[in-house]
């Protein structure tokens, strides 16, 4: 069962910056892809930016300047760094395969402050 653990949530002011972690366990993410997605209240979870099991970057078009995607093999972590951050980034940041398709882990919050 590939299980996924986020962390480096917290609270910014908007322009800030966060970096976000997820560790994986049960596969690796040169496998399966990376991917963070979020969710806000009322809303489905979507996509904010994924990365290919070769390494390619997708971004949503909302956030797409502003974050970057990367993956470390060696530790089997993925990360967000997100940059110009703005209140309408708040939500709960999940962690999963590129596909998305795994089971969810708890998420870590971001909360932006205007």
């Amino acid at each position: 069962q590939v299980q996924f653990v986020e962390s480096g949530g917290g609270l910014v002011q908007a322009g800030g910056s966060l970096r976000l972690s997820c560790a994986a366990s049960g596969s690796t993410f040169s496998a399966i892809g990376g991917g963070w997605y979020r969710q806000t209240p009322g809303k489905q979870r979507e996509p904010v930016a994924r990365i290919t099991s070769t390494g390619v970057p997708v971004y949503s078009s909302s956030v797409k300047g502003r974050f970057t995607i990367s993956r470390d093999n060696a530790k089997n972590t993925v990360y967000l760094q997100m940059n110009s951050l703005k209140p309408e980034d708040t939500a709960v940041y999940y962690c999963n395969g590129f596909s998305g398709g795994y089971t969810w882990g708890q998420g870590t919050q971001v909360t932006v402050s205007s």
